[in-house]
């Protein structure tokens, strides 16, 4: 296995953040190495975040955000009250968008459906940088 942890930033505002490029540069230089088959496991080492595959461009990621603020509203009675009016909703977030994914890869390509992307969904507006840890497990 190899493993790599790269930087992301997201801003201070909600985001859904298109990851594909990135995962699609880090398959092909370890399936390279490995004959092209294997699994690309990504996961975000922190407590509010997560890993969602999805459309973009199409307004699924506006829509995704949308749907995260109706069911899990900031203005709601959260007991985690540290950081910005609303962020224990940040924390309960890695239950509806887990905080990681795997992806199967076949002669170095992964693969996602047409349409999908690797986004990485972040409400918490508190913390600008997130890190994401990129695995390869050969096949």
């Amino acid at each position: 296995m190899y493993s790599e942890l790269i930087d992301v930033e997201t801003g201070g505002s909600e985001v859904v953040f298109d990851l594909t490029s990135r995962c699609e540069q880090f398959v092909a230089a370890e399936a390279h190495q490995a004959q092209g088959d294997g699994l690309l496991h990504l996961f975000v080492p922190h407590a509010t975040a997560g890993i969602a595959i999805l459309e973009t461009g199409a307004g699924s990621d506006a829509d995704l955000l949308a749907v995260l603020e109706q069911v899990l509203p900031r203005d709601f009675g959260w007991r985690h009250r540290h950081g910005t009016p609303g962020h224990g909703r940040d924390h309960v977030l890695p239950a509806f968008v887990p905080p990681f994914a795997s992806i199967p890869v076949l002669e170095g390509r992964m693969m996602l459906g047409t349409w999908q992307s690797i986004c990485l969904v972040d409400t918490n507006v508190d913390n600008p940088r997130r890190q994401v840890r990129l695995s390869w497990l050969p096949g």
